[in-house]
């Protein structure tokens, strides 16, 4: 039975497999299993069976430690960026700068909480900078502690800092998760109205709705389709028109509308004060009339890559097919067909036009599930490099000795974004199915959670035994204080979705395991993933920026 003791507590590559796989497969099973009052930390289980292998011997190398980890944490916010990447900068203007500043109070609440116990407990400075990155659960802000405090030091020890970070990190992620449920009861917020009410403001703001009017404004007699944009100032597609000798027709940009002619207008719905001062609603029997003229309405799905960042108004396909495109699905959004929108794979067109017009059209644009079910590793692994890249390009800032770095997630992550919101732009197809974006982001935060655990498990019992008690204690001040002010503020004050607020406080503490949580929450919306990519970013740079500043100011 040697081989058995060897695959648990021997080296080697078989041995990191074993070991990570066991903690992984038993973290999940216990996240699925064990609840209280319906509530499981989930998959931040795996992090506490890492430690408990760890502290009985079974430890990884350190080099595949620190690679699974990296790599792990790269894969999963990596997905999170490229999900949420085509919404990130309209998020801006819908509160984007507010939650930034939230975010931002965070960390200064949080420097401002290690510096208070620096002083009145007497910790050491090198001690409560490690504390604090454990209780806030940021890497890379330790990484520049540590480096800085090297360089200013003479290359001393720095395994004070990492020892704090140990101490503090375990309690960290679930004083993240526990303030999450603490300002769930604080403000008697039940999930599921929550959720009804997010998803009846989603409808409002993102439905596309469509109008049967009979055009009655003098104003309208002698237009041109192309024409009613600048009359109405808001965009508008005409699908169908009847003219009053009854012949239905699909317009083109060209065609002139008259008073009493029968329409069907497509527009965002907040327009519709606008378009019913166009005319009168009528009840249009369009499906009799298709069947006089043959036309029908169907869906395609863009599955050829060379339409990838396509404007539709240079894909001319009024004069190619005698087709109209009257809405888009994307992502589960429907959005107008306006001649600007730039398609991307996995669109799904509605498009109007005769049954043979339509078939052709379908064949030209894929329409091909199939081919969207093939994962595209290209420009994965592509944005990762560029992401790693960016992450280790040294910044440098005035009066500060060292450059910092955005580190590998911060990079990783913002290269996400900005692919997911550009590439089509520039043609790069960055689509994923929604199960293929899952198991890549699962798989990446389970390995994170793992080697974080058989790293910290190694000292985490002595250090505890040693007084690092109080550490933990001290940790648990700084994650809980900025996160319940904050999150009071953000509630009660600016009137933050709860989803939204979780998101926030996960990216404000750059915490996978709590957006995990945080998004396991919610079945029918990202908002949780938006926030939390909206102020990562910001969040990282602060937390890196912070790490070099308590040890240049305090030390």
């Amino acid at each position: 039975m040697e081989w058995i003791y060897n695959l648990l507590f021997g080296t080697g590559i078989a041995h990191s497999i074993v070991v990570l796989a066991m903690a992984i497969s038993v973290g999940i099973w216990l996240g699925e299993k064990l609840k209280f009052k319906g509530i499981t930390l989930g998959i931040t289980w795996i992090l506490f069976c890492a430690i408990a292998c760890s502290h009985f011997g079974m430890r990884l190398d350190p080099l595949v430690e620190s690679f699974a980890k990296d790599l792990g944490l790269i894969l999963f916010v990596y997905s999170i960026g490229l999900q949420v990447g085509p919404s990130f900068f309209s998020s801006f203007g819908k509160g984007g700068i507010r939650l930034n500043a939230l975010a931002a109070g965070i960390v200064l609440l949080g420097c401002l909480t290690a510096v208070a116990i620096h002083y009145i407990f007497k910790v050491e400075t090198p001690v409560i900078t490690g504390v604090l990155f454990g209780a806030v659960t940021n890497t890379p802000g330790l990484g520049a502690a540590e480096q800085t405090f090297q360089d200013i030091t003479q290359g001393a020890d720095s395994s004070v800092i990492a020892s704090g970070y140990a101490m503090a990190y375990p309690l960290g992620v679930v004083g993240i998760i526990f303030s999450l449920l603490l300002l769930r009861w604080i403000f008697r917020i039940r999930v599921e109205k929550e959720e009804e009410k997010v998803q009846a403001e989603q409808g409002e703001q993102k439905t596309i709705s469509r109008y049967d009017m009979t055009l009655t404004n003098p104003q309208i007699e002698g237009l041109r389709v192309r024409e009613l944009s600048l009359l109405t100032h808001v965009t508008i597609v005409v699908s169908r028109v009847i003219d009053k000798e009854g012949n239905e027709f699909m317009p083109d940009a060209e065609t002139i509308l008259h008073v009493g002619d029968q329409v069907r207008f497509i527009t965002d719905h907040q327009n519709e004060r606008t378009v019913l001062l166009l005319g009168q609603l009528t009840d249009v029997k369009w499906e009799e009339q298709e069947k006089q003229v043959h036309l029908v309405n169907r869906h395609i799905i863009v599955t050829k890559p060379k339409l990838n960042g396509k404007r539709i108004m240079d894909l001319r396909v009024r004069e190619a097919f005698n087709i109209t495109i009257t809405r888009i699905r994307r992502a589960g959004v429907e959005l107008l067909a306006t001649p600007e929108l730039r398609l991307q794979m996995g669109d799904r067109l509605t498009v109007v036009g005769e049954q043979e017009a339509v078939d052709k059209m379908a064949k030209a644009f894929g329409n091909s599930t199939k081919k969207l079910d093939a994962p595209n590793l290209a420009s994965l692994f592509f944005g990762i490099v560029l992401g790693v890249a960016l992450g280790m390009l040294p910044i440098a800032l005035p009066g500060l000795g060292q450059p910092f770095k955005l580190g590998l997630a911060g990079g990783s992550l913002i290269v996400a974004i900005l692919m997911g919101a550009f590439g089509t732009k520039y043609h790069v197809v960055t689509y994923t199915t929604t199960s293929a974006n899952l198991m890549i982001r699962e798989i990446g935060i389970a390995l994170f959670l793992a080697s974080v655990g058989f790293g910290a498990g190694k000292s985490f019992i002595p250090t505890l035994l040693g007084g690092g008690y109080v550490w933990i204690g001290y940790g648990v001040l700084i994650t809980l204080l900025p996160l319940l002010i904050i999150g009071i503020i953000g509630r009660k004050w600016m009137k933050l979705d709860y989803f939204t607020l979780m998101g926030l406080i996960a990216g404000s503490t750059t915490d996978p395991p709590a957006l995990a949580y945080a998004t396991s929450q919610s079945s029918s919306n990202d908002r949780a993933a938006v926030a939390y990519s909206t102020v990562y970013p910001l969040t990282m740079f602060l937390r890196v920026l912070t790490g070099q500043l308590m040890i240049l100011c305090f030390l």
